[in-house]
């Protein structure tokens, strides 16, 4: 059994589409996607291609926003990602929507007799709380309560992660649209790939691929540029490379 895990879209349909492309030649048996489709420049599009896959989609906060839920965000990002949220909701009609809500807080697999997979998008109970490698492990086990699974997979934070956890695995896929690069002066900066993860189980056995693909950066800026998306500019230039410093 091959599964896929995809996460955090952001309306980035070449990012999309050369993440399909990879799993369409590994013939992969199935998708899953972990949430936040649609926020971001392409959002009709991104709806429309998810459809298309037709695969099981966990709910994610900026999905939830799109129908109506209040976010939780602060700091200096908060004002540009409620507007890019407002205008991406606008652009759909009813029936995407009516799509979104059909988006599931949690996702339990079983990929074969053993292995149980947990699916969510921040966490089992909030698509607001996130896992980090540096969270500590009470805080852990109070978001996994109620719980047990073999494999836990998660996106929300841009951030690719393996962790254990007793016995268990704690996946971040990482992101499709928005792969966070690292933080400089507050805000996090845009690495050019698109990433994902496929977990294959085989006789028992288990393995754990995180991978990333390159994507066209520049066909990707010029696409938000056009698309009449609030603050573009902005985000454009959290895609340009860094220059190094000192």
């Amino acid at each position: 059994m091959r599964l896929a895990l995809i996460a955090d879209i952001h309306g980035n349909l070449p990012a999309f589409e050369r993440v399909l492309t990879d799993l369409e030649r590994d013939e992969i048996d199935h998708i899953v996607c972990l949430g936040d489709v649609a926020v971001g420049p392409q959002p009709v599009e991104t709806i429309e291609r998810l459809r298309a896959v037709g695969c099981p989609t966990v709910m994610g906060n900026w999905d939830a926003c799109m129908l109506g839920a209040e976010p939780r965000v602060d700091g200096e990002l908060a004002e540009m990602l409620v507007d890019a949220c407002t205008w991406s909701a606008a652009q759909l009609q009813p029936g995407q929507l009516d799509y979104i809500r059909t988006f599931v807080d949690t996702l339990e697999l079983h990929v074969d007799d053993v292995t149980s997979v947990l699916a969510f998008h921040g966490s089992p109970r909030s698509y607001d709380e996130g896992i980090f490698a540096t969270t500590p492990d009470d805080d852990v086990e109070q978001m996994l309560s109620g719980h047990d699974a073999a494999v836990y997979v998660c996106g929300h934070t841009h951030f690719q992660m393996f962790r254990r956890f007793a016995e268990a695995a704690i996946v971040n896929v990482g992101s499709v649209g928005q792969p966070f690069r690292r933080q400089r002066e507050g805000v996090m900066h845009i690495s050019p790939w698109a990433e994902y993860c496929v977990v294959t189980t085989d006789e028992g056995s288990l393995s754990v691929d995180l991978r990333r693909t390159p994507v066209d950066v520049a066909l990707f800026t010029q696409t938000m540029l056009a698309s009449g998306m609030p603050h573009a500019d902005w985000w454009a230039d959290h895609w340009a490379p860094e220059v190094p410093t000192g």
